[in-house]
């Protein structure tokens, strides 16, 4: 008789097919390995997130025309990621780097709810921090959405 234990402490067998691991980001998501619609690396999402803080950052400067206040800064940034991700699926930032917001279970735009619960996430960065096995964020999950390649 086999011992019950071996089942789950061993894991999966190598020939079992199983999709606990996939072959590559995405792929349990059903998006290409590389080219348009592949998910985005770590590196393009914080370089598109910085150009977005850069952009929120001037524009609270001309407004106060001193030193910009930090609150004003995330609050530009903030409406700024709602606006654009509800209306062109992108934020300047992503736009500079080719990247897109696309919902994963559905082949139409990301929407105003989704758009919002998603950047009210962002707010805390510690869900961007930490992603699962596709490589998404906590906050990408939560909205069930993904940041992917646009071309």
């Amino acid at each position: 008789m086999a011992r019950m234990t071996g089942s789950w402490l061993s894991g999966p067998s190598e020939g079992s097919g199983d999709q606990a691991n996939p072959e590559f980001p995405g792929a349990l998501l059903g998006l290409p390995k590389s080219g348009a619609g592949s998910l985005a690396g770590m590196m393009r999402r914080i370089a598109a997130l910085f150009i977005d803080w850069m952009i929120a950052l001037g524009i609270s400067a001309v407004i106060t025309r001193s030193a910009s206040s930090s609150t004003l800064t995330l609050l530009i940034w903030f409406v700024i990621g709602v606006a654009a991700v509800t209306l062109f699926g992108f934020t300047p930032g992503q736009y500079f780097l080719r990247l897109r917001t696309v919902r994963i279970d559905a082949p139409v735009t990301v929407g105003i709810v989704r758009a919002l619960a998603r950047q009210a996430l962002l707010v805390f960065v510690v869900p961007a921090l930490f992603t699962d096995s596709d490589g998404r964020g906590m906050h990408d999950r939560a909205t069930g959405t993904a940041l992917v390649h646009s071309r």
